[in-house]
């Protein structure tokens, strides 16, 4: 288990990460974050490009799971049950109990396992203490909240270290 904050990648957006090669690298579950990693925030429905992106998964055989720290009450629950996927939400990144419990949950172990998430400091690194292969896309919008901007500034380090180690 890594403390590294360096993700494995980083793409434009989920869409951009290819199920087939995830796949051909031993993945079985695709952990997601929910908020500007699948969907804009308050975006309450999947849109069209997130439902085809998860039949892709699985018809490679990778089960899509909601990993999110939401702490709007029932928020992940909902997109997730619209969606069709399991969810946990208040997971705790980036203490690495969420990722285990998750993992656990889908009878899985961390090499076949990926987190999907915009957050270099809860999704990435969470994701590497817990063994699991961080792949970090950029934010769909930073607009709304200025302490968003600084945190991508200071995340910006980490982000150009992760494009040079690339998953796929």
């Amino acid at each position: 288990m890594s403390f590294s904050p360096i993700p494995r990648g980083v793409y434009p957006s989920v869409t951009d990460i290819s199920p087939r090669a995830l796949a051909e690298r031993g993945i079985r579950l695709a952990l997601a974050d929910l908020d500007n990693t699948l969907v804009a925030y308050k975006v309450t429905q999947p849109p069209a490009e997130i439902i085809a992106w998860k039949e892709a998964l699985e018809a490679e055989g990778i089960r899509l799971f909601l990993l999110s720290n939401s702490r709007k009450p029932g928020r992940a629950q909902r997109f997730a049950e619209k969606l069709g996927i399991p969810y946990q939400g208040r997971s705790g990144k980036p203490g690495r109990t969420g990722y285990l419990r998750a993992m656990e949950r889908m009878g899985v172990k961390p090499e076949e396992t990926v987190m999907v998430g915009d957050q270099i400091f809860t999704d990435t690194l969470g994701a590497n203490r817990a063994g699991v292969t961080p792949l970090l896309v950029q934010p769909i919008r930073l607009a709304g909240n200025p302490f968003r901007y600084v945190r991508y500034a200071i995340e910006t380090p980490f982000r150009e270290a992760g494009k040079r180690r690339p998953f796929l």
